[in-house]
């Protein structure tokens, strides 16, 4: 080929958020966050973000590269710092307000956090493990309020923005350089941290609108039901305020009154949470308190959704998303919406379809391995490890921690799953969770959300416990929907006989108030396992 024929030259634009934060404010700029701590046009926010950044320069001396610490809920002022730091060429650490104290202190300084912003409701919290920061040097107050606690030197975000400039010389920015640093739940030992890059979020953010993703539209009312601090708020942040969607922000506030109070009040089309919030929702639905007539589609993630669940919101004509992802996978990357070969099935088979994984993302890859790392076949049967890679999926931890999680380019994400020949696939439990019994596996995601169905359970988790003939076997931990009279192990015999296998069956229900959950909402079968260790079976 001679040069006569070499394509033309591409402009390099760099992807950063900068790309988002431009749109927001000028094409949608008519667009609002509406927050408990005050309701913005993207035009208004926009200004403040400037003004803020200019405050990070020269008041608190942030330099590009330098970790800055939110510590707070969902709120306009919370929303700012995702711009506001990053602009500037730091990167915004969210500290999950949720974690124990000792690993708070750890990811602080872990991260090394220089300047930390905190919610005034939580000063008094971030107070308490103070002490152990090692490398935070200004305090900052992220919302309206008057407490002072015990932070050295506590400045007022507020006050900080009223008295800046704009900063309009923003500096060029790497799109590879870090925008953002999270840290997992941190269920099997001290959480880990996940750096992401501005190009990472913002090919997140053109994949995450995708109308065959969560298909995201300048009419629609976003309402993130998951913390700001909890992988990045799923990228809503940016997302819509991309495509010119508004933002709802509910503050630190997550009852179902609350919640379904904004969702009217507002007139909310989109949704995103985990599955107990939209199970704690139902009844306000089901007596009226809550309309929800405007949802178009609550996108649900953070655990499976049991198929009762999602059936209930189907029976009220508003469409149930599950959408997978991880902190490590940056974070969103599948929705389990039905493809065209789904078209025309009935009511019962497009819920079959809904209670799967989904496929993953376009632009990600994703397939399932054996135990050494080899591609298994797409066969709708066999079982493998999910493994998945692509533009905005971690490659390592901060710190290069946990290497064993990194497969030649691709993560690990110790789900067990199976694929369909066109990729769609079905997560059926954590590699960790599954019941091991007698040499065959148990899904216990699948046995609670069967169990979930019971009339008399409001809750449920099932888990491993080891038996002297089988090795392991399920049983059972429900929260009774009336405790006065939960079911026993009879009764959820002879429910489940003709949803399960028979050896599914648990051995044991254990009745209990509550289940414990983790900081995000998960099950927490690390602390079911502790406190039913006393429990033999056989």
């Amino acid at each position: 080929m001679t040069a006569d024929f070499l394509p033309g030259r591409m402009q390099a634009t760099p992807l950063t958020l900068r790309m988002i934060f431009d749109r927001m404010r000028t094409i949608h700029g008519d667009g609002r966050v509406i927050g408990h701590d005050g309701t913005f046009t993207y035009a208004e926010a926009g200004e403040r973000i400037l003004r803020m950044a200019r405050a990070l320069v020269d008041d608190l001396g942030v330099c590009p590269g330098d970790r800055v610490a939110s510590f707070g809920f969902n709120t306009a002022r919370h929303f700012e710092l995702y711009y506001a730091v990053p602009l500037v060429g730091a990167v915004l650490h969210t500290v999950n307000v949720r974690l124990f104290e000792d690993q708070i202190a750890y990811i602080v300084n872990h991260a090394a956090d220089r300047v930390m912003f905190v919610d005034d409701e939580l000063i008094d919290a971030v107070a308490q493990v103070a002490p152990s920061f090692e490398t935070v040097e200004r305090y900052v107050r992220l919302a309206p309020g008057d407490r002072t606690g015990d932070l050295p030197g506590l400045l007022d975000g507020d006050e900080l923005v009223a008295a800046a400039d704009p900063l309009t010389d923003l500096p060029d920015i790497d799109e590879n350089a870090a925008f953002g640093l999270c840290y997992t739940s941190g269920t099997t030992g001290m959480p880990k941290g996940v750096l992401s890059s501005h190009r990472g979020m913002v090919l997140h953010t053109f994949g995450f609108c995708m109308a065959g993703h969560l298909g995201l539209l300048e009419t629609d009312v976003v309402f993130p039901v998951v913390p700001l601090f909890h992988a990045f708020g799923w990228g809503l942040t940016y997302a819509a305020p991309f495509v010119g969607a508004e933002l709802v922000l509910h503050g630190s506030d997550s009852t179902p009154e609350h919640l379904g109070g904004l969702i009217d009040q507002h007139g909310v089309t989109v949704a995103a949470g985990v599955p107990t919030i939209w199970k704690q929702l139902l009844p306000l639905l089901d007596n009226g308190t809550v309309k929800g007539s405007t949802l178009r589609q609550v996108a649900v993630g953070g655990s499976a959704s049991p198929r009762a669940l999602i059936e209930a919101y189907e029976n009220r004509d508003i469409p149930y998303l599950q959408i997978w992802g991880m902190t490590e996978t940056g974070p969103a990357a599948c929705a389990s919406r039905p493809r065209r070969r789904h078209a025309g099935l009935d009511r019962e088979a497009i819920l079959d379809v809904k209670e799967k994984t989904g496929t993953i993302f376009s632009g990600l890859e994703a397939r399932i391995t054996d135990p050494e790392g080899v591609p298994l076949p797409w066969d709708g049967q066999t079982v493998g490890e999910l493994e998945v890679r692509g533009p905005w999926i971690a490659s390592s931890y901060y710190g290069d921690e946990g290497a064993e999680k990194f497969n030649d380019g691709w993560l690990r994400t110790g789900d067990v799953a199976w694929m369909e020949p066109d990729g769609y696939f079905r997560i059926v439990d954590r590699a960790k969770d599954l019941v091991k019994s007698g040499g065959e596996w148990i899904s216990s995601v699948e046995l609670e959300g069967e169990i979930l169905a019971h009339p008399d359970v409001a809750d449920a988790a099932v888990i491993g416990l080891p038996h002297p003939k089988w090795d392991e076997r399920p049983v059972a931990v429900i929260v009774p929907a009336d405790p006065g009279a939960p079911p026993d192990l009879a009764s959820i015999h002879t429910f489940l006989a003709d949803r399960v296998a028979k050896w599914w069956l648990p051995d044991q229900v254990v009745v209990v108030d509550e289940i414990p959950k983790t900081s995000v909402g998960k099950l927490d079968k690390k602390l079911l396992r502790a406190q039913l260790e006393h429990v033999r079976l056989g």
